[in-house]
Order: C-alpha cells, then structure tokens, then sequence
C-alpha cells in the first residue's frame, strides 16, 4: 500500500479505527470511514470533520454495500469489548461472518488489499504461554465470551480462505489488549475500568485474586503495527502487542500511581471462561515487520490520564 491511496476503514469510528484513520490521512490517503455506531461514536471523528480527504458513512457491513472501487480495506468493524460483545451477541457473530465477507467481496471485486482485525481472544484459556500465532487456541465454543472469540476465528478461516481460493492480498493481525485516549470509559475493560475508578475515587475492582495476567500496549505502537503488516507480504496471522505481562494487582498499583488515587482494592469472583494469562510472542513482528512496541505501560497511563480526566468531568 503506497501514499494517496483511497482506503476503506470499516468500524471507523471505534477506539483503533479512529486512530487508524488518522494515520492513514497522515501518510497522504483519502479515507472513506464505515461505522454503524453501534459501539463507535462520532466524537471519535469529530477533528476530521473539516478533513476534505476524509468521508464517513453511517452503514452496516452485514448488509452488502459498495462505495466503488477502493484500493485498501481495513475490516476493524466489531463490538470488541465484554460489555458490547455480550450485549450484542448475535450482532457480533454477524458482523464477524456475513460482514467480513462483504468487505471480502470488496477487496475481491476491485482487486484491493485486505487487513482484518482479529484477536489475542482466538487463543482463548491458553495453556501456551507466551501465545504464539502457531498456537490452535483452548476456547469453549458456547461460553458467554463464544459470541467474539468465535466470530473472529471464523473471520479468521474466511479471510485465509480469500486468500488462498480467490489470491486476495490479505493480512491478518491478532490484537492484544490495547489502551490510550478514546477507549471507551465504562466498556469493562482493565485500563478503562481501573483510570475510571481510580479518578472517582472508589475501590478498583479487582476479579479473583487478582493474578491473572495482561498485556497492555499503547494505541499508537498498535496502530503503527497494523499499518506495517498491511504493506507486508505476511498472509499468516500475526500477533500486534506490548509483551510487558502485568498481573491485575500490579496494573491496578501502576494505575493509581500515575492517577495519585488513594482507592482501595476490592475483590469479585472472577467471571467464567476469564483467562488466565495473556502475552504476546511478537518475534514474527520483530523480525518480519521490524516493529516492536515503544511506549512502556507507566508512560501509555501518564499519556492517557487527561482523556480519562475528561471523561470524568463529563459525568459530573
């Protein structure tokens, strides 16, 4: 993918497609932005509203859809959190099937290249720790988490299957937890969850002892991943994420000292199928992209504190 290019961004205006958006603009592209806002919002998009080298589309990609011919598709289109994914289940394994084919279709018919936004989720429980894009995934197909971890390895399948049946230049890039302004304030996850409860002012939630473990990478080191892997010649999924392995109690210290917080801790059961470890082997990123991360989780935290402040304020 070269400058000046004509890219669809599908789930443009969620946390990543946003930022990725931006990128692509930045780089010299015209950007054609798909959301049907039902976890992406328009906020997210609000500075490019004077952008002539930008356009949005309020659309669902489960229903077909052709804008013309485009040269580049990033598919990032999916509830992607606990809370949205489990509000909406049945969406999500839409938009994970019917939508991924769509926008397959795109690519196909204008002859386009191709990212889909898959996930760390496809590796489910691991007993293979750090996951390694090798690794088949420990996953129960019918958990309440089944409704995301499902729909991307079947996009996962379908995208390979383009690729390999129809020669569509495709790229598959396994997404972990990532953080940084515009992630939604009260979507369930860690970052999120902990800066939010540590501004207010009440007890940090911590889910069964607190052990288990994550990964945290810093939305531009991911978005610059992502934009690697899709000028590359890897078809192959490949793992996009911060190797630094925290447990929740030490994200939990990590946040509240950044924040200056003096909330406790308090302790829930933890919910079913949670896992337990996640951390990325990104040695086929090093060495095939060149890329690795560069911001650290204390100075990602100190970097997203005023957007958490204002999602705060905004409450009040």
């Amino acid at each position: 993918m070269s400058d000046g290019k004509l890219i669809l961004v599908t789930g443009a205006a969620g946390f990543l497609g946003s930022h990725l958006c931006d990128v692509l603009l930045a780089e010299g592209n015209q950007v054609l932005g798909v959301d049907n806002l039902s976890t992406g919002r328009l906020k997210n998009l609000k500075h490019l509203e004077s952008e002539s080298r930008f356009r949005f589309e309020e659309a669902d990609i489960c229903t077909p859809f052709d804008y013309g011919k485009v040269d580049y598709v990033f598919n990032l289109a999916s509830p992607a959190s606990p809370v949205d994914y489990m509000r909406l289940g049945v969406e999500t394994l839409q938009v994970g099937s019917a939508g991924t084919i769509n926008t397959l279709e795109i690519a196909k018919k204008y002859g386009a290249g191709y990212l889909h936004a898959s996930t760390s989720e496809c590796y489910g429980d691991p007993e293979v720790h750090p996951q390694v894009e090798t690794y088949w995934g420990n996953v129960n197909p019918i958990g309440p988490r089944s409704v995301y971890d499902e729909a991307k390895r079947f996009s996962e399948a379908v995208v390979t299957a383009y690729n390999r049946y129809y020669n569509v230049n495709t790229h598959l890039v396994r997404i972990f937890n990532t953080y940084g302004p515009r992630l939604q304030a009260n979507d369930g996850r860690v970052i999120s969850n902990f800066m939010m409860q540590a501004l207010r002012g009440v007890p940090l939630t911590i889910y069964g002892e607190g052990n288990q473990t994550r990964s945290f990478c810093y939305v531009a080191d991911l978005i610059a991943g992502i934009v690697a892997l899709s000028k590359s010649e890897e078809h192959l999924p490949t793992n996009i994420g911060n190797p630094g392995e925290f447990t929740m109690i030490e994200c939990a210290q990590e946040i509240l000292a950044v924040t200056g917080s003096k909330s406790e801790l308090t302790f829930m059961p933890l919910p079913q199928d949670d896992p337990k470890q996640r951390k990325p082997d990104i040695t086929k990123a090093r060495s095939v992209l060149g890329w690795e991360p560069k911001v650290a989780l204390r100075e990602g935290l100190e970097k997203s504190l005023e957007y958490f402040k204002e999602c705060v304020a905004a409450e009040a």
